[in-house]
């Protein structure tokens, strides 16, 4: 059996969660038009710049496209000149009455045509500027490389992916916290989690967004942090232990979780007095990892039991070992289990072990 002091610590209440960090953005870049890859400037890991040249796709049937375009342009900018200065012609002569009403009209509609015409071409020529700068296929972000799906001289067909990259600075971090403790959630709430991968590293960050849907199945519900990354040693993908703060900094009572028995309704724990256990219920409060706190029903400096206590009963005489403590401090455990040694009953149970040992 063992006994631990109820002890009164500064604790600051949170919640614990596991949860996955995500890259911020993660973007899908496909090809706009079709043509044989000429070159691709990244590889997987690349840091990109956002506007970096990531590849290039053959140009030269599209600078043709364009030229074509212009040519056709300057064509119907030359009718729609010659057509109004027909018209202007014709107009004067119709105002004299010296063409017929269905000569104006022709003339007229002539003019329309030529307008529309130039329109036209200005927006093929467009069109085809655009398709030309599409074959040069630039980042969007500033960015790494998640994955490259082509290389050099493959023939890609407008929608074939090309790059997969992600924004690894911030990272969202997202986790579930259970339903009974939603109500402590906000926006800004510190995050602090550990990666086993880097074992002794603590990094910080706020939540984000606190989804709206409770999750039917689990009844927990959706929250994400943005973990500032600026150094990039968190990666996205990893799995992270979450501590998330819901209070600030206070003295709190609190006793290992072992002490804890559970019963119905109600929690119990068994105290000592002097060589005796007694029994008391208790409120809980937060948890502090192994660590409960008490907010109704012990006092600092009492003894709790947090082994054996199963098998006591209310004002059952006790023989007790010393825990090993959480945080050892010198001489102090060793100075519990020296007083307990010391009750009047404990020589007069020794004098009678002795005999027994002597025969």
């Amino acid at each position: 059996m063992q006994i631990r002091d109820v002890a009164r610590k500064p604790l600051r209440p949170f919640i614990e969660s596991i949860g996955t960090l995500n890259p911020y953005e993660e973007v899908s870049i496909s090809a706009e038009v079709e043509g044989i890859l000429k070159t691709v400037k990244v590889d997987e890991g690349t840091v990109v710049s956002r506007g970096m040249l990531l590849a290039a796709i053959d140009d030269v049937d599209y600078a043709l496209e364009v030229k074509r375009a212009e040519a056709a342009l300057r064509q119907t900018q030359a009718t729609l000149e010659n057509t109004k200065l027909e018209f202007r012609r014709k107009d004067a002569l119709y105002k004299e009455e010296l063409v017929t009403k269905q000569q104006y009209d022709d003339v007229t509609t002539r003019l329309a045509l030529a307008e529309a015409e130039v329109e036209r071409a200005k927006a093929a020529l467009s069109l085809a500027r655009v398709k030309l700068s599409k074959t040069r296929i630039h980042s969007p972000i500033a960015c790494v490389v998640k994955e490259k799906k082509i290389s050099a001289g493959d023939f890609v067909k407008n929608g074939t992916s090309l790059f997969v990259i992600i924004q690894p600075n911030p990272l969202k971090l997202r986790f579930t916290v259970p339903e009974k403790d939603v109500a402590k959630l906000k926006i800004k709430q510190d995050v602090l989690l550990k990666v086993d991968g880097l074992p002794g590293s603590e990094f910080k960050g706020k939540v984000n967004i606190i989804f709206p849907h409770v999750e039917e199945r689990t009844r927990t519900l959706m929250v994400e942090a943005l973990v500032p990354n600026d150094s990039g040693i968190l990666k996205p993908g990893l799995f992270a232990k979450v501590i998330l703060y819901t209070g600030d900094e206070r003295d709190t009572i609190v006793v290992p979780v072992t002490a804890l028995l559970y019963e119905a309704e109600t929690v119990k724990v068994f105290t000592v007095e002097g060589d005796r256990a007694r029994e008391r219920l208790v409120k809980l409060g937060s948890k502090y990892g192994e660590l409960m706190e008490i907010t109704e029903g012990l006092k600092e400096g009492e003894k709790v039991v947090t082994a054996g206590q199963q098998n006591l009963s209310e004002g059952v005489k006790l023989s007790v070992q010393p825990a090993v403590p959480e945080n050892p401090t010198p001489g102090k455990q060793q100075a519990t289990s020296e007083n307990m040694n010391q009750k009047p009953e404990a020589p007069g149970a020794e004098q009678n072990e002795k005999p027994s040992k002597g025969r």
